[in-house]
């Protein structure tokens, strides 16, 4: 799949830029700008409104916003029939332009060159636009007056006070809180309790029970052992990254994330790379490295394969051609050996699915007032609902009915208590995120060795560190 994406370089320079392009740009956001007119250049102040009681961000009561959503896992019925509606409960008069769209960065990045960006974006996929050159350019609204306000349910209780602490640390971006990630998403193993109760297979919680388990799948010539996105290689360098956080513990990620010298090639890394490289040689299903994660989760649902890494969006993302017994499940990654510095349990989970308000759009309070919305009890406990994802709303899936497979992340999660763990250079980095998936896909492929594959990551790291253009970020 091509990557039409621009690097953190190209923003700043269409940015930059903007001022030489404004017929083009301005053409263009003529067509796609809300009622009203936007804010070309944020050279008109943006729209105000009186704070009240009920109005407590002050947003204009009579000027529209314009909500864009990724149309990924989640779909955008989620926007449209429970965050839209529940909005306009409380600003009738405010008009919404919603428009959903599979390439964000192709669709949104010249608006933001010219100018004209729509106010409330959900940033996500693989077309996603680079967060760390957003920040850069001063694209991201700071969101700090939001977390300070009366939250939609509780007058009494700030908005900060409802939402989990990590997603506040994971939308921070130089010292401001300016991304909310809105859904709590668990990765780990997903299968189908239906196959594996069928055929007596037992999950594993030791790597050597995984080979063994791969190993009789199979030789039984029932399934397929192990799929990924072959198309899509954050899917397994995701998996490979956990494992050697499990392996040598927190501190492995933290270092990749920082750019530290010799992160890449940390032991690790590498046994965990070099584990997920033999899964490749001998037990993939043919043809992986040609597929999008579409194909192979309905090669899944097909049980023409037994197991694949995603996250708990999955569910919901093949409702459509999952059978009714199906049982969608997950387990979190085995155990490597004895020495493991995290236990059997240890997730990849953090807040997830990125939503930003456009700092210089022309109406950005009424963009964060829609994340307010959002983060009330009723919008959060609903989308958990209708696309079967946790949210960073505390205690809003409380009373709400869960599919099976939201069900076993949920308790996988419980179960792992403090032993989570996360990466942040795929939202900092993209220019290292596209190098490490480019060269997993190799590594699974059999078309690079362990130590070429860490030689390769570690070159790009330092590159991005010694490059004085791109801002920094630490954890």
């Amino acid at each position: 799949m091509a990557d039409h994406s621009f690097s953190r370089r190209e923003l700043l320079r269409s940015a930059a830029l903007a001022g030489l392009l404004v017929p083009a740009a301005g053409a263009l956001s003529a067509c796609a700008s809300p009622a009203g007119g936007g804010n070309p250049g944020g050279s008109q102040a943006p729209a105000t409104g009186a704070k009240t009681a009920t109005n407590p961000l002050g947003i204009a009561e009579d000027k529209p916003f314009e909500v864009v959503i990724f149309d990924g896992g989640f779909g955008d019925a989620y926007a449209r029939d429970i965050h839209q509606p529940l909005f306009t409960s409380k600003h009738a008069k405010v008009q919404i332009k919603h428009s959903a769209t599979k390439e964000i960065a192709k669709t949104l990045q010249p608006r933001f060159a010219g100018g004209n960006p729509p106010e409330f974006i959900n940033n996500s996929g693989d077309n996603a636009m680079d967060f760390g050159a957003l920040a850069q350019d001063g694209q991201l609204q700071d969101l700090g007056e939001l977390l300070d306000a009366p939250s939609w349910d509780d007058p009494n209780v700030k908005v900060r006070d409802t939402i989990l602490p990590t997603a506040i640390e994971i939308g921070t971006y130089d010292g401001t809180f300016s991304v909310l990630n809105y859904a709590s998403t668990v990765w780990g193993i997903w299968y189908s309790k239906k196959l594996f109760d069928d055929n007596g297979w037992e999950v594993p919680k030791t790597w050597d029970e995984f080979t063994a388990l791969c190993e009789k799948i199979k030789k039984s010539g029932k399934a397929a052992p192990f799929t990924y996105a072959g198309k899509h290689p954050f899917y397994i360098y995701e998996t490979i990254l956990t494992l050697a956080a499990k392996i040598g513990g927190a501190d492995v990620l933290k270092n990749i994330d920082n750019l530290a010298e010799g992160a890449w090639k940390a032991e690790p890394v590498a046994k965990a790379a070099g584990a997920f490289a033999e899964i490749g040689s001998k037990y993939l299903l043919q043809g992986t490295a040609g597929l999008d994660h579409i194909q192979t989760q309905t090669a899944h649902n097909k049980y023409e394969v037994a197991m694949l890494p995603c996250g708990s969006w999955l569910e919901n993302e093949q409702k459509d051609t999952t059978p009714a017994d199906f049982g969608y499940a997950m387990f979190p990654l085995p155990s490597f050996d004895g020495s493991d510095a995290l236990p059997y349990g240890t997730l990849h989970s953090r807040p997830g699915e990125e939503y930003f308000v456009a700092a210089k759009s022309a109406n950005p309070r009424a963009g964060m007032e829609y994340m307010r919305a959002m983060l009330s009890k009723d919008g959060a406990g609903k989308f958990t609902e209708l696309v079967s994802t946790l949210t960073v709303v505390n205690g809003a899936a409380e009373g709400r009915t869960l599919k099976p497979g939201l069900q076993s992340a949920a308790a996988a999660l419980k179960e792992a208590g403090s032993n989570v763990t996360y990466f942040r250079f795929r939202q900092w980095y993209k220019e290292l995120h596209d190098e490490v998936a480019a060269a997993t896909g190799q590594l699974m492929s059999g078309r690079l060795k362990v130590d070429e594959w860490a030689d390769r990551i570690q070159k790009k790291s330092d590159a991005i560190k010694n490059d004085s253009s791109v801002k920094k970020f630490t954890r």
